[in-house]
């Protein structure tokens, strides 16, 4: 029997904030370009696929106040990197998550006579857009520590594009967030580590590496300070 999930339950971040109580639809588009390669005799045309690409589709309502919907959006058309992660399933760790990295091309205001005032977004994917899952979940983190690993019962030898989003920050020190990774699930080496995080601050943050990535893979965090807690959301995809 097929498994269907309600759409209700969908997480959306930008940047260092998470956008899902502004927003009611958001979609990704992969797309790869074909080059014709018909000749002389063929009876039905032939392709080669050339470059991938992909989009982010946003949609919601409008709110102009401080850190809200317009604030974000806009804030972002002069920006060249974004961090845009969708999780269809919620922010839950070892879900889908789509993994996007770019700038906007679109934001449009609406302002119906009968309406709520209305907002959508388009984000043109820079590098590349990813289907992936959540590294860490509904992670609230008060220590220094490190989440539970994912396996992906084999390495892979194309890399990956990870992005942080820590959208709600009251620690008291600064915050260091890697991504670590380890063939037996017992010794970890750090793979990716994001720049370091001030007290209070919330960011966003799109890595992209090449080479082998191992079989496990989890999250490390290391906590200076001594109050306060940090909320993030990563989202990581395989190439």
């Amino acid at each position: 029997m097929p498994t269907f999930r309600h759409g209700k339950s969908t997480a959306v971040f930008i940047n260092g904030t998470n956008m899902s109580a502004f927003l009611n639809s958001a979609s990704s588009t992969m797309a790869i370009e074909t080059a014709e390669t018909t000749t002389f005799g063929d009876q039905d045309k032939t392709y080669i696929t050339g470059l991938s690409d992909g989009t982010v589709l946003m949609s919601g309502f409008f709110d102009s106040s401080a850190g809200a919907s317009d604030a974000v959006l806009s804030g972002m058309i002069a920006v060249e990197d974004n961090a845009v992660s969708i999780f269809p399933m919620g922010n839950i760790i070892a879900r889908p998550a789509t993994v996007a990295n770019g700038q906007m091309t679109a934001y449009d205001i609406s302002s119906p006579v009968g309406d709520v005032v209305a907002l959508t977004a388009e984000v043109q994917a820079d590098g590349g857009l990813f289907y992936g899952f959540d590294l860490v979940g509904a992670e609230v983190t008060t220590t220094t520590g490190t989440t539970a690993s994912q396996d992906n019962a084999a390495s892979t030898a194309g890399g990956l594009s990870v992005n942080l989003h820590v959208h709600a920050n009251t620690h008291d020190g600064t915050t260091i967030v890697k991504i670590q990774h380890s063939a037996d699930d017992s010794v970890f080496v750090d793979l990716v580590t994001f720049t370091t995080i001030g007290a209070g601050a919330t960011t966003g943050e799109n890595i992209a590496i090449s080479g082998t990535v191992n079989r496990y893979l989890r999250a490390s965090y290391t906590l200076a300070g001594s109050t306060g807690s940090v909320s993030s959301a990563i989202a990581l995809a395989r190439r």
